[in-house]
């Protein structure tokens, strides 16, 4: 199954979701393209990740590469609707700790308001 990632606004910040395998390929390199499009015009981006069925290292490595390029430009970028397995990788690979993770994107897009968030 291919990554499908589509943008919709929110607010002041724009949810990006995905659904599909987020793996090697053109999977990652589709929602390199969508992100940076958004990055382009919106610094607030939510990845929603609830329908991804499977994430591998290159995937991954997608994250914290649209992480950076967020920060490159002034930007963030939070994730929402991490499944267990995802959750469980971005722990062992200490990713949690950089990423702000809720369970619901629209949550995510309401933090972006607030001064602490």
């Amino acid at each position: 199954m291919t990554l499908h990632a589509t943008a919709r606004k929110h607010g002041d910040a724009t949810i990006v979701e995905c659904s599909g395998r987020l793996v090697l390929g053109e999977e990652s390199a589709h929602l390199r393209k969508v992100v940076k499009n958004v990055l382009a015009t919106s610094n607030r981006v939510v990845l929603d990740l609830g329908a991804v069925s499977y994430i591998d290292s290159s995937g991954l490595g997608t994250l914290a590469g649209l992480y950076a390029a967020a920060k490159n430009v002034g930007g963030e970028i939070k994730l929402a609707k991490l499944n267990t397995r995802m959750r469980d990788m971005l722990q062992m690979t200490r990713l949690l700790t950089v990423f702000d993770v809720y369970n619901r994107a629209e949550d995510v897009a309401a933090a972006f308001k607030s001064p602490t968030g």
